[in-house]
C-alpha cells in the first residue's frame, strides 16, 4: 500500500486460504477482477482470530469486507467425512494446518464456520463497513443447511452472522455489482446472484417462492429435502423468481435470481488478468498450488447434477468454455516461468470434456440435467473442439505435454470416439482416472448418474482402443461407500462385479454430508429423492466401516499396487 500511494484499501478480501495468486483460487480471480475495474483490493489471508488486530492491518476500508472460507468449506477443511480432525490443509503452508509461534500455537489456521467468525471480527474492527459474505462456504449454507461435524440443521450463515449480504455462486457480476453500488451510495437490494436479510414485516419482491420454515422443517424432517429439492430446480432452471426462507428466530433470507454466466468472452478477459500464478512469498510450499500451478482452467460450469456435488449450486448448470486463442496465451506466459517444466498438468475444470459442448435449444431448456438418466438428444457434444485444442496446446514449443487431470463424464467419452483415442494416447498422466462412485443400479439411482451399463460399456471401448494402439495404460476408478440408500449388500455386489470387470480400486471415499447437496438431504430424512420413500442411511460409524472394509478388501486383492484411501 505504501509503495502504491494507497491511504487505504476500497475492498479487503479475507480468505482461510494461503494467498495463492492463481486463477484456481477464487479470492483471486474476484481480486483482479475488482482491480481491473479499477479498484483497490487489499487480501487478508489466514488471519489470527483470537482477536481483530489483524482485521486492521490494512486500515478501514472505503467499500467492504468481502469474507470467504476459502476453496473449501471450512468444516470440509477441518473435518473427515466421520467427523475426526483431519491432521493436513492443502491450503496452508506445508500442509500444516496450524498456526506457528506461541500466540496461536494450537489453533487451526482456519476456524470452523470460519465466514461467521471472519465477519463478526471484522464488524468489531471497523463497525459499520458492508460485510459480504462469499465463495463455496456461503454459498452452500446460504439457506437452512446440514452441518456433519455438529450434526444438526443450522440457519443460514446470513443471518447467522448478521452481515449485510451474500454472494452466492461465481461472484464477479455480483461483485461488481455491490462495489459500484456502494461507491454511488444506493442500497443492495434486488442483485442477481446474491441473497439479502428481512425482516418478517419488510415488503416481499411479487411471485416470490416460499420454501419450507425453520419453524416447518424442525416439525416435519422430511420438508428439508423438500427445500433442497426446489433450490436444486432453481439452480438449474436460472429461474427469475427469488425465494425466501423464514429462518430460526423468524428472519428471512431472500435469494434474488441468480447472475448470467460469463460468456466465452469475459472468461477469457478474467482468466487473462495479471495472475503472478504464485504463492504469497508469507505462505511457504502450499501444496495446493504446488498441485495445480501449471494447469489450465478451459471450462467452468457442470449439468451433470449429481445428487452428492454442488458445482451446479455453485458454479451453474450452464457450461462455458474459453477460446482456444485465450489458452494459447496462457501457455506462453506459464512457459515464460524459470519454474515451468514442460508439463501442462490439467486443461480442464469441473470436466474437463465438457468443453465445446452446447444445447441445441440454448436459453429455452429449463431442466438443464443433460446426462440423467441418459445423454439429451439436443446436447452437442463437440469432440473436435477439444481435440484441436489439445493439439494446439501441446504443440507449443516449450510444451513438453498435456494431461486431463480433471474429471471426464465417460457417458461422452462413448459418443466422442476419437477424443478417448486422443485422451488415452497422449494426455493421460499414468492411469486414466474415472469417477463411476458405484455399480449397482439403485444407487447409481439415487447418485442421480447414468446405470451401470455405462461403466461397462465404456471399459470395453476403452480397453479396445488401448489394444489397438498397443499402450499400457490402467484405468483406476473412484468410488463412495455409504451414499444413503446404499447397504452393505449393495458393497458386496459391488465387489463381485468389479472382480468381473478387472477394475482395481485406488481411491474411494466415505460420503460426506455436506451443506447444500440433495444427497446431504436423503442423509437427514432418511427418503429418497424421487418418490420420499425410507432408504437405509449408514448413519453409525460401525455401519460405515463395513462398506469401507468391503472396497478395502477388493484394494488389498490387488496385490503390489500402491492403494490410496481417503475418510
Amino acid at each position: 500500500m505504501e509503495q502504491r500511494g494507497w491511504e487505504r484499501p476500497d475492498v479487503v478480501l479475507v480468505t482461510g486460504d494461503s494467498y495463492v495468486d492463481h486463477p484456481s483460487f477464487g479470492v483471486a480471480l474476484i481480486g483482479r477482477w475488482l482491480e481491473a475495474f479499477g479498484y483497490r483490493v487489499a487480501i487478508l489471508s489466514q488471519p489470527r482470530y483470537q482477536d481483530e488486530t489483524d482485521f486492521k492491518r490494512f486500515g478501514r476500508p472505503r467499500l467492504f469486507f468481502g469474507i470467504t472460507s476459502g476453496n473449501l468449506d471450512s468444516i470440509v477443511s477441518n473435518y473427515t467425512g466421520n467427523a475426526r480432525v483431519r491432521k493436513r490443509d492443502a491450503y496452508s503452508p506445508y500442509g500444516d494446518p496450524y498456526f506457528p509461534g506461541p500466540r496461536t500455537k494450537g489453533n487451526r489456521r482456519r476456524p470452523d464456520r470460519a465466514v461467521m467468525v471472519y465477519a463478526n471480527l471484522a464488524r468489531r474492527a471497523y463497525p459499520g463497513v458492508p460485510i459480504v459474505l462469499g465463495g463455496i462456504e456461503a454459498s452452500l449454507r446460504r439457506f437452512i443447511h446440514y452441518d456433519y461435524q455438529q450434526e444438526r440443521l443450522r440457519s443460514s450463515v446470513l443471518t447467522d452472522s448478521k452481515a449485510d449480504i451474500l454472494v452466492y455462486g461465481m461472484g464477479e457480476r455480483a461483485c461488481l455489482e455491490i462495489a459500484r453500488r456502494l461507491e454511488r451510495g444506493q442500497e443492495l437490494s434486488g442483485i442477481a446472484g446474491t441473497c439479502t436479510r428481512l425482516s418478517p414485516k419488510e415488503k416481499l419482491p411479487e411471485g416470490c417462492l416460499a420454501l419450507p420454515s425453520w419453524d416447518d422443517i424442525t416439525k416435519n424432517r422430511a420438508l428439508f429435502l423438500d427445500a433442497e429439492l426446489q433450490i436444486d430446480k432453481s439452480a438449474r432452471s436460472g429461474a427469475a423468481t427469488p425465494l425466501v426462507q423464514a429462518q430460526k428466530g423468524g428472519m428471512l433470507v431472500l435469494q434474488n435470481p441468480p447472475a448470467r454466466p460469463l460468456t466465452g468472452e469475459e472468461m477469457d478477459f478474467l482468466y487473462e488478468l495479471p495472475f503472478t500464478r504464485r504463492a504469497h512469498p508469507s505462505f511457504k510450499k502450499v501444496p495446493a498450488w504446488e498441485m495445480i500451478k501449471d494447469s489450465i482452467t478451459v471450462v467452468r460450469g457442470c449439468f451433470g447434477n449429481c445428487s452428492f456435488c454442488a458445482i451446479a449450486r455453485h458454479q451453474g448448470p450452464v457450461v462455458t468454455s474459453r477460446s482456444k486463442k485465450s489458452v494459447l496465451r496462457e501457455v506462453k506466459r506459464i512457459s515464460k516461468d524459470h519454474s515451468f517444466s514442460g508439463t501442462i498438468t490439467d486443461l480442464g475444470g469441473p470436466t474437463a470434456n465438457l468443453y465445446g459442448v452446447s444445447c441445441k435449444l440454448k436459453k429455452d431448456c429449463r431442466k438443464r440435467d443433460c446426462l440423467f438418466p441418459k445423454v439429451c438428444k439436443n446436447l452437442e457434444t463437440n469432440q473436435e473442439r477439444m481435440r484441436t485444442l489439445l493439439k494446439a496446446v501441446a504443440g507449443h514449443r516449450a510444451v513438453k505435454r498435456v494431461f486431463i487431470s480433471s474429471g471426464l463424464r465417460m457417458e461422452l467419452l462413448i459418443r466422442t470416439p476419437r477424443l478417448l483415442e486422443d485422451i488415452l494416447k497422449n494426455h493421460t498422466p499414468g492411469a486414466l482416472k474415472i469417477a463411476p462412485e458405484h455399480t449397482e443400479e439403485e444407487v447409481l439411482m439415487l447418485m442421480h448418474k447414468p446405470g451401470a451399463l455405462v461403466l461397462e460399456e465404456f471399459l470395453e471401448r476403452a480397453r479396445h482402443v488401448l489394444k489397438r494402439l498397443g499402450k499400457q495404460r490402467e484405468i483406476t476408478a473412484y468410488f463412495m461407500t455409504s451414499h444413503p440408500g446404499c447397504t452393505l449388500s449393495h458393497m458386496e455386489a459391488m465387489k463381485r462385479k468389479l472382480k468381473r470387470l478387472r477394475l482395481p480400486v485406488r481411491q474411494f471415499q466415505d460420503f460426506t454430508p455436506t451443506p447444500g447437496t440433495i444427497s446431504t438431504a436423503m442423509y437427514v430424512t432418511g427418503l429418497d429423492r424421487y418418490h420420499k420413500r425410507p432408504i437405509f442411511v449408514a448413519r453409525k460409524r460401525g455401519e460405515r466401516m463395513a462398506q469401507r472394509r468391503v472396497l478395502e478388501s477388493v484394494m488389498k486383492e490387488a496385490k503390489g499396487v500402491k492403494t490410496d484411501v481417503q475418510s
